[in-house]
């Protein structure tokens, strides 16, 4: 069973990471002095950080507590896309560790940016040796359809997404709004849309004290893991990226 200390373990791979510092926290350079790394660098400014892993100079980048309004729109500029697709792995203190999409607030809003987010999720998932079991969330329990268009609506797009990915070979299933056990049984969890995720992850990181690693971005060539400012050590999301990067060599 995949697991966050699988990679927090394992021998850290000789890569090139750049990570952005934007406060005087000073969590992100003890974060970089606890792991002892040479290659790894701290950057303040967002455009040079964009640009060097544009460039390869560094092999990946990390957010630390950069503020995410210059830096994620300089990303998607040097990326050519119109939004940013992220991925969270979490691990409650109590359970199993699973990945989750979407988690940003404007993702996830159709069925198609879903799919598409669910298709580019487990093909990441596989790179890192995780299973692949998906469980679609809706907004209610089948049986509550008629309550409201709001939990009809999301009802027919998890029924509709499940159907789609069980064509193209997913091992998906309709999890409903029963995320207790979805965490048990599947591998990633694909929430009703990216509010709801990002509820999801904020309740679980913050106030459950879940481990989350940080979120790497989907749809982008290079390597980009997405943290929170508030996180208070970064040596985890750090890690993840070193081991992204050893595996795209």
């Amino acid at each position: 069973m995949f697991t966050t200390k699988d990679l927090l373990h394992a021998d850290l791979p000789d890569v090139r990471i750049g990570i952005g510092r934007g406060t005087d926290s000073g969590r992100v350079e003890s974060s970089v002095s606890a792991l002892n790394k040479e290659k790894i660098r701290i950057y303040t400014d967002p455009k040079e950080l964009v640009d060097d892993l544009f460039s390869g100079k560094i092999d990946a980048a990390v957010r630390g507590d950069m503020p995410s309004s210059e830096l994620l729109r300089l990303l998607k500029e040097r990326a050519g896309v119109e939004d940013l697709e992220r991925l969270v792995i979490m691990e409650p203190e109590r359970g199993r560790a699973f990945f989750m999409a979407p988690v940003g607030i404007d993702e996830g809003n159709t069925v198609e940016e879903k799919r598409r987010i669910a298709v580019r999720a487990v093909k990441l998932m596989k790179e890192m040796g995780a299973g692949t079991r998906i469980a679609v969330m809706s907004g209610g329990r089948i049986d509550d359809k008629g309550r409201n268009e709001t939990i009809d609506r999301s009802l027919r797009d998890a029924e509709e997404l499940v159907s789609i990915l069980q064509k193209e070979g997913y091992d998906a299933y309709n999890a409903e709004i029963l995320i207790e056990s979805a965490v048990e049984e599947a591998d990633l969890i694909i929430a009703p849309d990216g509010i709801t995720g990002n509820l999801i992850f904020r309740v679980m990181h913050f106030i459950g004290d879940a481990v989350a690693m940080g979120a790497p971005v989907l749809n982008i060539d290079k390597i980009f893991v997405d943290t929170s400012r508030v996180k208070t050590d970064y040596m985890d999301s750090i890690i993840l990226a070193m081991m992204l990067a050893e595996g795209r060599k």
